[in-house]
């Protein structure tokens, strides 16, 4: 738990702010860095902290909480493990003390390509991969970027992701 009392006496030693030794106790270093190096921005980040200090406090203190409780909750450790990513960092999902690798990103597309005779959109990526719609499209353009996949329309006007390998050549779709 970090004290307010600590937190003005560090600012008051460090010339009224200006050497930032109260946001380095506070965990807030690379500001800490800027303090000292800007003698506190020219004093204007220094008079501002010694109004928000209190507040500054609490925050770290929050996140010290924060950070205590996820770290000794297993539940959030492996709800942490179950996040995966695009790219070569496969995550393993604990079951019985067995890890198990968790499909691609990339695998779990080529499915759904498979299944939907090439034709994907950003919502059914995001649902069948169980990512949110943001990372689904990164993946998608990430595909289209690297010549994997063609972005096209629809004549009804939708954007759809085609897996050429995998897509129905009689399909009506424009090019993007």
């Amino acid at each position: 738990m970090y004290s307010v009392g600590i937190a003005y006496l560090l600012w008051l030693f460090s010339g009224c702010g200006a050497l930032g030794f109260h946001r380095f106790y506070l965990g807030k270093i690379p500001t800490g860095l800027l303090w000292m190096f800007t003698g506190g921005l020219g004093m204007i980040g220094s008079v501002f902290d010694f109004f928000t200090l209190p507040g500054q406090v609490r925050e770290a203190n929050f996140r010290n909480a924060l950070y205590e409780r996820r770290s000794q909750n297993p539940a959030r450790r492996e709800e942490r493990q179950e996040n995966w990513r695009y790219g070569s960092d496969a995550q393993y999902n604990v079951v019985n003390g067995k890890n198990h690798e968790k499909e691609s990103p990339e695998r779990v597309i080529l499915k759904l390509a498979k299944e939907s005779n090439g034709i994907l959109t950003v919502s059914e990526v995001a649902l069948s991969a169980n990512i949110t719609i943001d990372e689904s499209k990164k993946i998608l353009d990430t595909l289209v970027t690297k010549g994997f996949a063609e972005l096209r329309v629809r004549k009804s006007g939708s954007l759809v992701y085609v897996i050429p390998d995998m897509a129905d050549k009689d399909e009506p779709l424009e090019d993007f």
